[in-house]
């Protein structure tokens, strides 16, 4: 009789392997066992309430949706002081979707009208509204739709009794201690909490893609990671043997007993090479001809700061600063006063000592709304956000940029503005700035006269009109993420299309490298802070490009400064002139990958 899987205390001895190819979004090697969560949906019961017990179910919803805000609540007041920031602006977004009358509300009517069960309307509310956002094929919307469904599951776990299960602590013979590997439809960030303290190694889900929720959780937690892997968590069984290779993008399901040998030396050579490189932080970023490199830190609160220095960055190149605005747990409504600003950023300028501290301005629009009752576009990517927005509430626009002024008294700070693309655009946010300077002023408020004003060159047309932009600005930054989505058409979480989302198109290394000339011929620095800027396979293209300046996350630094240290530039210039006039997608990728053998 073959073995149980009860009973199976080996990995590849039983079941057949299996292997599933999906989008990598966080690197290194996991082994483990699966640890499944299954979408509290699919055990919903159908059934219909007498008219005397119809109110009774509309309480036995409207108590479950309280408890699962109580636990949003607790979550955020709870979170640990190394928890990633985003995690806090994710559990905000849930707790007002939660508070949205089309999932506090509708299902009520559900429930009165239709005599539902409670988590049957539930169902059916969100499957309307989950079709309605099939129909908008648009990033930011079918990313919100994601979390919609993850609030919901929560509501449906406390109406059936099934809380979120954490995986158990791993007991067994095995020589190489089992460790637990989520394998789910999807995972909300606010729920990665419940795993963070146990043997969670690696998460494996069905849907998401480079850039959604999941994704940038885990490379801030660091933990090796796959998503879209579309049937993953119905392939995948309860306790099988799984190995998540976070750089391929592959997970192999109960592996034989060599491939299983082969990935542990794998994962034992990574744990080296990791070890290896805590050995270069205080080693200057320097190429091997000579030419020194600045290494930024992107951050979305103060207290990432210590990270940053830890990992030896030469300042902040990015603060997301809208994370101020969305991570507020209760006052999530309420937009930050003027003073409340000027502190966080009065005290990133300190925690950094000296290094300069580069303020993106609000980024939220349309897409990212501050209220949730705001209308909603039917293209929030190209409709109301970051600069216009901003532009078209110039009172909050202000009220940011004189608490940004203040703090640049206490350190060097630079203002970057996003999303900029036309010149009147350009000239307002001067005319905003010279605005809160002469505000300031009559004030007798002091602030750095000369502060630096950049703009971010994330929109095709910013690329392709470089000259109005290096005429005004004082440096520019290159937002990669928002470039390569605009520039090929790609909805950068949408992983049924992820597959077309390539830094590598040569329309997309044109643009980059066309932004990076622009500046050096006008004397202003370019930097890259987007995605590619971290990726340590892209690190010696963007040096031959001409690239002086890299901004990511804090645990991503060291590893691109080791390539720095061994890259000739002279060398990677030449290769790299080819690959810009390359434009068949297979020869560029392996004359990229050639630059690493140099």
């Amino acid at each position: 009789m073959p073995e149980s899987r009860a009973g199976r205390g080996h990995p590849g001895k039983s079941m057949a392997s299996f292997t599933l190819h999906g989008i990598p979004v966080s690197r290194g090697i996991s082994i483990g066992r699966a640890h499944l969560l299954t979408p509290a949906a699919l055990d919903v019961k159908h059934y219909l309430v007498a008219e005397e017990q119809v109110e009774a179910e509309v309480k036995r919803l409207q108590e479950a949706i309280a408890q699962v805000h109580r636990t949003l609540q607790d979550l955020w007041t709870d979170l640990p002081k190394d928890a990633p920031t985003e995690l806090g602006a994710f559990i905000d977004v849930h707790v007002l979707i939660l508070s949205d009358p089309m999932i506090s509300e509708a299902p009520l009517d559900i429930i009165r009208s239709r005599h539902y069960n409670a988590e049957w309307a539930l169902v059916t509310q969100i499957d309307e509204l989950s079709a309605q956002f099939d129909e908008i094929e648009d990033a930011y919307l079918r990313e919100r739709k994601q979390d919609i469904q993850q609030v919901a599951e929560r509501v449906l776990k406390v109406l059936m009794g099934t809380e979120l299960s954490a995986p158990p602590v791993p007991t067994g013979e095995d020589h190489f201690q089992p460790q637990m590997i989520v394998v789910a439809h999807d995972i909300s960030p606010a729920d990665m909490l419940a795993f963070r303290d146990r043997s969670f190694v690696g998460f494996v889900t069905d849907v998401g893609g480079q850039n959604s929720h999941t994704a940038i959780v885990a490379r801030s937690l660091d933990i090796p990671a796959a998503v879209g892997m579309s049937q993953a968590s119905r392939l995948v069984e309860q306790d099988d043997w799984v190995i998540v290779d976070g750089d391929a993008g592959v997970v192999i399901c109960n592996p034989s007993a060599l491939v299983l040998e082969q990935y542990r030396a794998r994962q034992a050579a990574l744990i080296k090479a990791r070890k290896r490189l805590l050995k270069l932080k205080k080693t200057p970023a320097v190429t091997r001809d000579g030419t020194s490199i600045t290494l930024l830190a992107n951050i979305e609160l103060p207290d990432d700061c210590p990270a940053a220095l830890d990992a030896g960055a030469h300042g902040v190149g990015l603060f997301r600063s809208e994370f101020l605005f969305m991570g507020r747990g209760a006052q999530a409504l309420r937009v930050p006063s003027e003073d409340e600003q000027f502190e966080q950023y009065r005290k990133a300028v300190l925690a950094m000592k000296g290094r300069a501290v580069t303020i993106r301005t609000l980024d939220v629009g349309a897409d990212k709304p501050l209220d949730q009752t705001e209308h909603t576009a039917l293209n929030p990517a190209l409709g109301l956000r970051a600069i216009r927005y901003c532009l078209a509430e110039p009172q909050l626009f202000l009220t940011q940029l004189r608490a940004i002024l203040r703090a640049s008294a206490f350190g060097k700070v630079r203002i970057l503005i996003p999303m900029l693309a036309h010149a009147f655009e350009i000239d307002q946010s001067l005319n905003m700035i010279a605005q809160a300077k002469a505000q300031l002023r009559e004030q007798n408020i002091k602030f750095d006269e000369s502060i630096e004003v950049g703009a971010m060159i994330e929109i095709p047309a910013a690329a392709l009109a470089l000259p109005m932009f290096v005429k005004r600005m004082d440096f520019l930054s290159i937002g990669t993420n928002d470039l390569i989505q605009y520039t090929l058409a790609i909805d950068r979480v949408d992983y049924e299309v992820a597959h077309l989302y390539n830094p590598l198109h040569p329309a997309v290394l044109n643009l980059i490298a066309m932004t990076i000339a622009a500046g050096a011929k006008a004397g202003i620095d370019v930097a890259v802070c987007g995605e590619m800027a971290g990726d340590v396979k892209l690190t010696r293209l963007l040096l031959g490009m001409g690239l002086r300046e890299f901004s990511m996350h804090p645990a991503q630094l060291l590893a691109v400064k080791q390539e720095i240290l061994a890259s000739d530039l002279k060398t990677l210039t030449t290769r790299t002139r080819r690959i810009l006039r390359a434009m068949e997608p297979g020869d560029i990728a392996e004359a990229v990958e050639q630059l690493q053998s140099l």
